[in-house]
This record gives structure tokens, C-alpha cells and sequence, in this order.
């Protein structure tokens, strides 16, 4: 797999381009809005090409991109990238509406490329151990849910997160959309309705830095989340609570293989083992495979627009106090 990364990005750095290499791809050339940023950043990440320009980015040898720009250029970017004939890996939040990610992954579709939205935390062990939990009835029917994901935003990554509604700054686009992916994944069901509060401790201007919100599920199920910005102490986790037992996870809302996962039943607490691989790893290696013709990705376009749906929903009652019907586009 040859790739071009839209974005100069701190997740890319950070992430993707020791994942793009460790399943076998090679990282040609990379995008940023300046040209000056673009070659100093594929100098000191041993990349062939930088770009100011997208047009010859895509014109390039490759053959998909990675794209990890603000929000409001999702759309633009993975719509010329499609029309080039590039498969996509898209970050969450796909686009700025429901109706431009149904767009950006018809449009895909269509043209017979692989879109994926990079959903990182279903591929941890721990998440897929607590999904195998749950479809092996471990607990039984599921009555209720708990996302705890409140943490401090480090310095490095606060910039337009927390001053720019504009590029898609906030906690719902930046967190909401992992917590109903992952939630989602568990579940295997979709959210109809929800009802959400939000507040500004002041960390940025202009945008919510925490929310909590509560969902209806198909299945009479509830879910109550909190997202923020700016608890440093907080911890995350993740909860499941049925009619024959609970999963508490803790440590698990994140980008490393790292937590704990209970199961308590009648017999007691039980540890349970994870996988600890690297999440972006396997991200990568599933939606290299599905390119091949080779099952799909772990997180498909489908995935990606449902997220986005709860988290527009979840910004919607948050600022009209109303509850919401999730609008999922038609799909």
C-alpha cells in the first residue's frame, strides 16, 4: 500500500506512520496547507514528498490517503481524493454534517473504493473482549451503559479544538463521536434519541469543553455518557450493566493498549485478559486487507456517519435543551 497523508498531523506522527509502515505500506508523500510545514515534516518523518498543493498530491503514485486535517476539510479533501480514484481512511469526524459524510461515502461507493472511518478504540483488545462478553451472553440482556471519557486536553493538542466552531472544535466532534462508535460496536444497535447538557470551564472560547449526555436505545437499553476537555483526574471507562451481570472497564478510552476489564456475576469478579496490539496497527492492516478484497475494515463509512449522527444530535439538544431524534441520513 502506498499512501499520502492529508495532513500534517500530531496523530499521524504519532500513530499512523509506524502503523502504515509496520503492515507492510509505504508512506510516499504527504499534504499541508503550508508547503514549508509539508517539506519539513516529510524530511523529519523520512517521507519522499511534501505538498502545499492536493491536486499534486493525488496526481502522485499512490493508493490511499490518510486524512487527518480539521474537520471542515474532510469533506473537500476525501471528495477529491475519491474522484482520483484513492481509497480513504478517514478521522472522525467524517465531515461537518450528516449529509456531506453520506456523500463522501456514496461517492466512494460508487467509484468501487475502499472508505473507512479511523474508529481506533474498537480495535483495542480490551474492546474486543468486552464485545465477545456481551454477544456470548455473558451478561445477558443489556439494560444499561457508562462512558466515562473526561480528560485534559494536553497543551500540544488544544489549538483549533478549543477556540474554532468553525473547523469543528468542541468535545462532542473531538469525543461524543468515539464514545457512539464504541457504544455502537458493543451493542449493535443505534441510538434513536437523546437528551444532552453542555458547559465551558474556560479552557477555549467559542465551543463546549464538556458534555453529558443520555441516549435512548432500540432495545429499551440507556446510555449516559460524559465527554470533556478539562478533567485531569478524572480516568476514563467504559460500563456494561445486564440482568445477569456488569462489565466495569477502566483505562480503556484510549489510544494505547492499556486498562482493566471486570466481569461481575453471581460467581463473583473475574479479571479479564485482552489482546494488547497496537489499535492503529490493526486499524491499518484490516483496511489494507479490505483494499486486497480481503474482508473490510474495522470501521467502515457507514460507521463513520452513524457516529457523526449522534454527535450532531447530542450538539443539538445540548444547545436547544429539547430531546432529539438521531437523524441518520437515510442509511
Amino acid at each position: 500500500m502506498r499512501w499520502g497523508l492529508i495532513g500534517a498531523s500530531n496523530i499521524a506522527a504519532s500513530h499512523m506512520i509506524g502503523a502504515m509502515r509496520a503492515t507492510g505500506g509505504d508512506v510516499v508523500s504527504v499534504l499541508s496547507s503550508s508547503p514549508e510545514r509539508a517539506q519539513s515534516y516529510a524530511q523529519e518523518h523520512g517521507i519522499s514528498e511534501g505538498h502545499g498543493d492536493l491536486d499534486a498530491l493525488l496526481s502522485g503514485d499512490i493508493d490511499a490517503v490518510y486524512i487527518s486535517t480539521t474537520n471542515e476539510k474532510h469533506f473537500p479533501q476525501a471528495m477529491a481524493a475519491i474522484a482520483a480514484g484513492k481509497h480513504v481512511l478517514c478521522e472522525k469526524p467524517l465531515a461537518m454534517t450528516v449529509a456531506d459524510a453520506v456523500t463522501m461515502v456514496r461517492a466512494a461507493e460508487d467509484a468501487g473504493l475502499v472508505f473507512a472511518t479511523n474508529h481506533h478504540l474498537r480495535n483495542a483488545g480490551s474492546h474486543l473482549a468486552i464485545r465477545d462478553l456481551i454477544a456470548s451472553g455473558r451478561i445477558g440482556e443489556v439494560l444499561s451503559a457508562r462512558v466515562m471519557h473526561a480528560v485534559h486536553l494536553p497543551p500540544h493538542l488544544q489549538g483549533w479544538r478549543i477556540d474554532n466552531p468553525e473547523a469543528g472544535g468542541g468535545v462532542i466532534p473531538d469525543i461524543v463521536v468515539h464514545d457512539a462508535d464504541t457504544v455502537r460496536f458493543h451493542m449493535g444497535e443505534d441510538p434513536f434519541e437523546v437528551v444532552a447538557i453542555q458547559t465551558s470551564a474556560g479552557m477555549g472560547e467559542g465551543v463546549e469543553d464538556s458534555v453529558m449526555s443520555v441516549w435512548q436505545m432500540p432495545s429499551g437499553a440507556t446510555v449516559m455518557t460524559h465527554e470533556s476537555f478539562t478533567h485531569r483526574y478524572a480516568g476514563t471507562g467504559i460500563e456494561f450493566h445486564g440482568v445477569k451481570g456488569s462489565i466495569r472497564a477502566t483505562g480503556v478510552m484510549t489510544q494505547r493498549p492499556t486498562g482493566h476489564v471486570t466481569l461481575i456475576t453471581d460467581a463473583g469478579e473475574e479479571d479479564v485478559p485482552f489482546a494488547d496490539h497496537n489499535l492503529y496497527e490493526r486499524s491499518v492492516g484490516l483496511f489494507t486487507d479490505a483494499v486486497a478484497g480481503k474482508g473490510a475494515p474495522s470501521a467502515d463509512g457507514i460507521d463513520g456517519i452513524k457516529s457523526l449522527a449522534v454527535a450532531s444530535a447530542v450538539a443539538k439538544a445540548a444547545t436547544s435543551g429539547a430531546r432529539v431524534a438521531v437523524d441518520y441520513g437515510g442509511v
